[in-house]
């Protein structure tokens, strides 16, 4: 039988599939929608103790985490949605840290009267988890690579 494909069937076929979104290298910032400013933005300032970046209004407010924002926004303009029922999770955040550092942010949030929903734990996986929710409910892990 006569090979008969074409230039195009034999092409590389990351070439032919090349997305424009292969470009992405990195998140480059994180927007949590929130239904209660005040308390997320005082957990993520008090208790968690990032760092604020700026405040472009009291409906959107960034802090640096490494090289990378995490804001806190009141849906308005880019989400009209109807917002997420009481006690059901948007949205899972990890933070990487070191292992010692699992065991420290466990203390610190303990200290500060933030329920765990699971202690520091070495996972089969490799990592040591913290889990624990932000006051809308959002799941957060710290972790670190063991």
């Amino acid at each position: 039988m006569k090979d008969t494909m074409t230039d195009e069937q034999t092409s590389k076929p990351d070439q032919r599939t090349r997305s424009p979104f292969s470009a992405i290298r990195a998140i480059d910032y994180t927007v949590i929608f929130v239904r209660d400013m005040a308390a997320m933005r005082s957990f993520y300032e008090d208790v968690l103790a990032f760092p604020l970046l700026r405040e472009l209004s009291p409906n959107w407010i960034e802090y640096g985490l490494g090289n990378n924002t995490l804001a806190l926004a009141k849906p308005s303009r880019t989400a009209s949605e109807t917002p997420i029922p009481s006690g059901s999770a948007s949205l899972q955040l990890a933070f990487k840290v070191s292992a010692a550092e699992v065991d420290a942010c466990a203390d610190e949030l303990v200290r500060q009267g933030v329920g765990l929903l699971s202690p520091p734990t070495n996972q089969s996986f490799g990592h040591r988890t913290l889990f624990f929710r932000d006051p809308d409910g959002n799941l957060l892990e710290v972790y670190a690579e063991i």
